[in-house]
């Protein structure tokens, strides 16, 4: 397939009936797979703007979206350079510059490496690579935040297995191996990092790790709730927008993982101290802040800095602070007036996880995937879901049997 062909031509057709009519540029949401990327989609779309859904897997959840016009792509991160040439080709069919919200790291790098390329026909809510490469690197991060007095946890970044044994004398056990370059170790594992309760199991680790340039960290103490998120949209002068503060109340799997319940809580001192985190890392655009309160003394520890939305923002949205759409005008021309979601207390939720029991948190709460406005996502999941607890239930006969 030459690259003239990546858009064949009744796709092309396709996209320009979907854009027909509108006044206002589009907005490209990439990685729809999961509830990140469908609820960009929905927060976009209902404020009116028109929406293109980007994946390389048909069964991404997000292209069943209402809300979205569903479009197949290149994988951004095995095939960069046909991913490339697929975003040139579609540059040329917008009526005009059009704002692009990766949801994972691997397609924000893609996207960010092909921006050179692509002249003026997209507009980027997050820093050009020369900034955003360095920052996707976790010991910069923490370099930054010790240098403006934001507290991390007790790290080290050994050079060998033998030297990753000598800091457990240091950090004790548990504790964390965390890659320092985390794309390719998310690719290829599947989780942000590996828990260690004994020596065996950091070297298994380790030797896992090595090729992303592990480091060693403690394990903060304190429960999966005790988790921070600021979140914010900051523009090109470094002003923020949009800013969000809520933590979690459990995630998936238990403590390394995702979130699976969050509440909305303003801690005023933690959103002063992580937007000067951003601003010492020179940032600009969509971001999450996410730290941890040690029980032991009661400070705030940096876990990461994401460069981008994060899983649950959505719950930003019903507070108030609708984060994409806030980049989307800014990015267009049209910078709204500052807001926060102080004073707001909502939950937000994914009730069925397969494998785990169906969590219904204390109204009200925001449902992650299920949507009366937009039900078909929410129907897919479902049988998704049913599909997946009926496979267990016949493994469980099998082997009782």
């Amino acid at each position: 397939m030459t690259a003239a062909n990546l858009i064949d031509r009744s796709e092309r057709e396709r996209i320009a009936r979907h854009l027909a009519g509108s006044v206002s540029a589009p907005a490209l949401v990439l990685d729809v797979g999961w509830v990140n990327g469908l609820g960009a989609v929905r927060s976009l779309a209902r404020a009116g703007v028109r929406v293109l859904a980007l994946d390389h897997r048909p069964s991404a959840l997000g292209l069943r979206s209402r809300h979205a016009l569903p479009v197949l792509c290149p994988d951004p991160n095995l095939e960069q350079e046909r991913f490339a040439t697929f975003l040139t080709e579609l540059v040329e069919l917008l009526p005009s510059p059009a704002p692009i919200f990766p949801t994972h790291d691997d397609g924000l790098a893609a996207v960010a490496r092909a921006a050179g390329s692509l002249g003026g026909g997209l507009l980027y809510p997050f820093p050009d690579w020369q900034r955003l490469e360095p920052l996707q690197r976790k010991r910069f991060q923490l370099e930054h935040a010790t240098e403006i007095g934001v507290a991390i946890p007790a790290t080290r970044y050994p050079s060998s297995a033998a030297e990753a044994r000598a800091a457990v004398e240091e950090l004790g056990l548990p504790l964390l191996v965390k890659p320092s370059e985390p794309i390719g170790f998310r690719l290829a594992f599947q989780r942000q990092a590996f828990r260690c309760e004994t020596l065996a199991e950091l070297d298994d680790a380790y030797a896992k790790a090595e090729p992303f340039v592990p480091m060693l960290q403690e394990v903060v103490r304190g429960p999966d709730s005790a988790l921070y998120t600021v979140g914010s949209y900051l523009d090109r002068n470094g002003e923020a927008l949009g800013v969000f503060c809520g933590r979690k109340l459990r995630q998936t799997p238990p403590g390394v993982g995702t979130c699976r319940v969050g509440e909305s809580l303003w801690l005023p001192d933690l959103v002063i101290s992580s937007l000067e985190l951003l601003r010492a890392c020179e940032f600009v655009g969509l971001s999450q802040v996410e730290l941890k309160r040690d029980e032991r003394d009661g400070s705030y520890k940096l876990m990461e800095i994401n460069p981008r939305l994060w899983q649950w923002h959505t719950l930003s949205d019903a507070c108030g602070v609708n984060l994409p759409l806030i980049a989307y005008r800014d990015l267009t021309g049209d910078p709204p007036s500052p807001c926060t979601s102080e004073g707001a207390r909502k939950r937000w939720a994914i009730t069925l996880l397969a494998g785990e029991r169906t969590v219904f948190p204390r109204p009200p709460y925001v449902e992650a995937v299920f949507s009366v406005r937009d039900p078909k996502p929410g129907l897919v999941h479902l049988a998704r879901w049913g599909l997946k607890k009926l496979r267990a239930l016949k493994r469980t006969k099998r082997s009782a049997s």
